[in-house]
């Protein structure tokens, strides 16, 4: 082992339930409390706070879009990371604010492992969180609150990333989460040969082990514990979404939820006095994109940059899917957990489980940053049992960005070295998808479908289609006609023969 060897030293969460609007944490506040949880966790508290030369804030959810709908009116911090460094009396060289995407939390763990190794940089604080049940709250009661916050210094704001969808799919709803999962759910229903009914049940009971975890996480922001039967049943209260998801099976970001991690290096941590029984070390790390835009997808049933970003990581870290002990997926839909278990062949009922938070639907959705509270969930466990392996998948976009992390406390061997990810990438862009037309007309058939909610009425459906000559793809809006709509969530649409036309941009498929 190396002194240059990257590891994890330390990780805290922060979860504010109980509030006053007026005197509630702001989202870099309740950021730097995670950051402190942290530096405790490092068993030399604030004392390693001056030693940071590095922050990298995760981007939160108002700063990712350009959507009104997600915009907060109370001002925000203008230098995120100097907005985090400030609380915990750090004064960093580097201050990064992070692009967008719930893959960034590892992403930026492999990059700067990959700093501390060249020397690049010493220590580094990974720091996130939201405020969005304070604003909600605010918003909800008239109340103004004073948000903005500027702090001198550098920042290295990495913007908004990729664009992960082109103006004509967001015309017809691709591009919303709510909207655009369902269509990979169904897809995989269809695949897989299950009725509705019976992927219902699948779906609840994959679920119904993530409320039972978040259930008893005391970070929990919601932590009920719901059955299989709760999960699927359509109420008032768990109405339709996105068919086939209920409300409870929905990612939910109304919350204020914070998590940070510390890294360095071996001869750093000997340095600062670290004790080794805190160390965590990355053994294995990769990063792989699917074909961004949602309608260049090979498929809707299969995720293959989850495969080979999560087989680059085991390989580096010289181990294969039966070694690992702890898992925590990304899980803001069924699809996502369902996809990254058909891409490493596990089984959807692995008694390992692939949660240790409970999940973005039970645990809670912190926006960008719900991998760091994963990966903070993890460390106690690995360092109670030095010689198990965990984990990390982060998803971000549509199932458009993945990064993955393999953890140990076991003592990385060798020197420290990751593969470029761009020598596995062409796996993933090599793949063939179909033909793609913007104007399609004609016959056509259903490839995948979703029907939308509103307040739990249908209000529209979305249909990936294929043309039945040419065989391209296009993506089209159906007939807002209740009955129809009903009946697309009562018997299987993949298939369905119909018409597509096409009128100023948008198209509309009329089934047969």
């Amino acid at each position: 082992m190396e002194d240059s060897t990257p590891i994890l030293v330390g990780g805290g969460q922060f979860t504010e339930k109980e509030f006053n609007p007026e005197s509630a944490l702001p989202p870099m506040g309740i950021a730097a409390e995670a950051a402190k949880a942290a530096l405790a966790d490092t068993g030399k508290g604030d004392s390693i706070a001056s030693h940071i030369d590095t922050i990298i804030s995760i981007r939160i959810f108002p700063d990712s879009t350009n959507r009104p709908r997600l915009q907060i009116p109370f001002g925000r911090a203008e230098n995120p990371p100097r907005a985090v460094a400030h609380r915990i009396g750090a004064n960093p060289v580097n201050a990064i604010y992070g692009n967008v995407g719930g893959n960034t939390p590892q992403k930026y763990i492999n990059e700067m492992a990959e700093r501390i190794t060249a020397g690049d940089v010493g220590v580094v604080l990974l720091a996130g969180s939201e405020a969005i049940k304070t604003a909600q709250t605010a918003l909800r009661n008239d109340i103004m609150l004073d948000w903005q916050e500027d702090y001198e210094g550098s920042q290295e704001d990495r913007g908004l990333g990729e664009k992960l969808f082109t103006p004509h799919e967001f015309a017809h709803g691709v591009g919303i989460p709510i909207q655009t999962y369902p269509l990979f759910e169904n897809a995989l229903r269809q695949h897989q040969g299950f009725s509705i009914e019976e992927h219902m049940q699948q779906m609840g009971s994959l679920f119904e082990k993530f409320s039972e975890v978040a259930a008893n996480n005391p970070y929990s922001f919601y932590g009920t514990r719901r059955t299989a039967e709760e999960l699927t049943t359509i109420t008032p209260e768990n109405r339709w979404i996105g068919f086939p998801y209920p409300k409870w099976m929905n990612a939910m970001d109304g919350v204020n939820l914070g998590a940070a991690v510390i890294m360095t290096s071996v001869g750093k941590a000997k340095e600062l006095g670290i004790d080794p029984g805190k160390w965590v070390y990355l053994h294995g790390c990769a990063e792989a994109n699917e074909k961004i835009n949602v309608t260049d997808r090979v498929n809707y049933y299969s995720a293959p940059a989850i495969g080979v970003n999560t087989r680059a990581a085991m390989a580096m870290a010289g181990i294969e899917v039966d070694d690992i002990n702890y898992f925590d997926f990304y899980s803001c839909f069924p699809s996502a957990v369902e996809l990254t278990c058909d891409e490493l062949g596990l089984a959807y009922d692995d008694p390992r489980g692939f949660t240790l938070t409970g999940g973005l639907p039970f645990f809670g959705g912190p926006g960008n940053n719900y991998s760091t509270h994963g990966l903070a969930s993890m460390l106690p466990l690995l360092r109670a049992n030095p010689g198990h392996y965990g984990m990390v998948t982060a998803n971000g976009g549509y199932l458009s960005k993945h990064s993955t992390g393999i953890y140990s406390a076991k003592p990385f061997a060798g020197k420290w070295e990751r593969e470029s990810p761009s020598n596995y990438q062409h796996q993933v862009d090599d793949l063939v998808s179909p033909d793609f037309t913007e104007a399609p007309a004609g016959p056509a058939l259903i490839e995948t479908y979703t029907v939308c909610f509103v307040k739990g009425s249908p209000d529209k459906g979305i249909v990936i289609g294929r043309l039945t000559d040419s065989g391209q793809r296009f993506v089209a809006n159906t007939p807002v006609d209740q009955d129809l709509l009903t009946g697309m969530t009562i018997s299987e649409q993949i298939g369905r023969p119909g018409t597509v036309s096409n009128n100023d941009g948008m198209n509309l498929f009329i089934p047969a």
